[in-house]
């Protein structure tokens, strides 16, 4: 059989299941031959790779504009090459504010501190005990059947658990909120058609329609949630009564997709690398290392978008104002240039220039909440169960260009 023709750059269609599958070898050629590389010939949209790059764009607000977020939900541009629902929130008041993630200084600090009241150091650690109860719940129902979808049992309940309650709204809601999330998160950026335009919208009416009444209740009735704290903030003239919906929406979508996939890659690649299992196992204290690693290994967010506001070079090549770019942080995370032999999973690496919770001024909110979550988790697993098997033939990733994760994980265990 002949050899595979090596990768070109040109071969990275991020629209291509191929790429989707298994996007590190056209990174790799990307970072390699075209760092700044013009996803579509005939479009002003680029991606970046390199890890200098990357970080660059991130810490340059004023000239890679977050805004790009809300021209994907609003207009149909030249990101349409990122999948068909692009523009299914046209007009509607979901991501038609500003929220957190879609603005610039000096806009983005005022908000940012507003939030920043929910996730201190100290209420992060007082969530522990709570979170260790949600965590052996979950683990209790899987681990007398000897086998489980980790995804669906365990790294799914867990976070929607957890920031429901954050937020102050019924967990008994947490499989609608589930939907809810994943019908806007993964109807935006995949391409499957297993969400509609009308599927995204019809979430997105939900949940405005949702939070609305929560924050009502949360104005006439304050409680010590998150809900409360935004709707204080807009009592005092900061945020408007849609900023409020915005912030809560953003919460949930933020709170739950990225541990959701921290926790099941971590799983993927551990059985995929049965000696760091074990060393993982025999030592619980290397779960935080394996965590970090892991979320440079199989970032759960592989990039995010950006709006160039003003002529600029990168890497020698020139990208006119007003193009689109993506800022490819897992290509950066696995960039040779920082990160020695790349592509090894190692538990004893130094991981922490790692972007897998983005850089500067948009690090993301809840990474101490997530790494607590996903601490918690496998101590709780690694303990409780042993001898794992991967039933999963074919892992399947969730269809998104933008979140990766496994879509199913199918393990047998033996209880300890």
């Amino acid at each position: 059989m002949p050899e595979a023709a090596p990768i070109k750059p040109s071969d990275y269609i991020p629209l291509d299941p191929r790429v989707r599958k298994d996007p590190y070898p056209y990174y790799e050629a990307l970072r390699r031959e075209a760092p700044v590389h013009q996803i579509v010939p005939s479009l002003p949209f680029y991606a970046l790779s390199r890890y200098d790059d990357v970080v660059f764009a991130l810490h340059n607000p004023q000239i890679f504009s977050s805004t790009a977020f809300r021209v994907i939900t609003q207009q149909v541009g030249p990101t349409g090459a990122l999948g068909g629902n692009q523009a299914a929130l046209r007009g509607h008041r979901v991501f038609g504010t500003p929220t957190l993630i879609s603005v610039d200084p000096p806009d983005h600090a005022p908000m940012r501190q507003i939030v920043n009241r929910g996730f201190t150091p100290r209420r992060i650690r007082d969530l522990e005990p709570r979170i260790r109860e949600i965590t052996s719940q979950y683990l209790d129902k899987a681990l007398a059947g000897g086998r489980m979808d980790l995804i669906a049992d365990f790294a799914i309940p867990i976070p929607v658990t957890v920031i429901a309650e954050l937020l102050g709204v019924e967990p008994a809601r947490r499989d609608e909120f589930k939907h809810w999330s994943d019908a806007i998160a993964f109807g935006l950026s995949g391409v499957s058609g297993e969400y509609s335009a009308e599927d995204v919208r019809r979430a997105a009416d939900e949940m405005a329609e949702f939070f609305d009444r929560i924050a009502d209740e949360r104005r006439r009735n304050p409680q010590d949630d998150l809900i409360s704290l935004i709707v204080a903030a807009e009592e005092g003239d900061v945020l408007s009564t849609d900023e409020v919906m915005s912030f809560a929406v953003l919460l949930l979508i933020a709170g739950n997709e990225t541990t959701t996939n921290l926790i099941g890659s971590a799983m993927k690649t551990l059985l995929q690398n049965p000696d760091a299992l074990a060393r993982v196992q025999a030592d619980p204290s290397l779960i935080p290392a394996m965590l970090e690693e892991t979320l440079r290994y199989e970032s759960p967010i592989q990039g995010v978008p950006r709006l160039v506001m003003q002529d600029v070079e990168i890497a020698g090549s020139a990208i006119q104002k007003d193009s689109r770019v993506m800022v490819l942080m897992a290509s950066a995370n696995r960039d040779e240039r920082r990160f020695p032999d790349p592509n090894r999973f190692d538990i004893d690496r130094n991981a922490k220039d790692h972007i897998g919770f983005g850089h500067g001024i948009h690090f993301c909110l809840g990474a101490a909440l997530a790494r607590l979550e996903g601490r918690v988790a496998f101590e709780a697993l690694l303990s409780r169960a042993k001898d794992f098997e991967l039933l999963t033939e074919d892992i399947l990733p969730h269809d998104s260009l933008l979140i990766r994760g496994p879509k199913e994980l199918e393990i047998a265990f033996r209880a300890s």
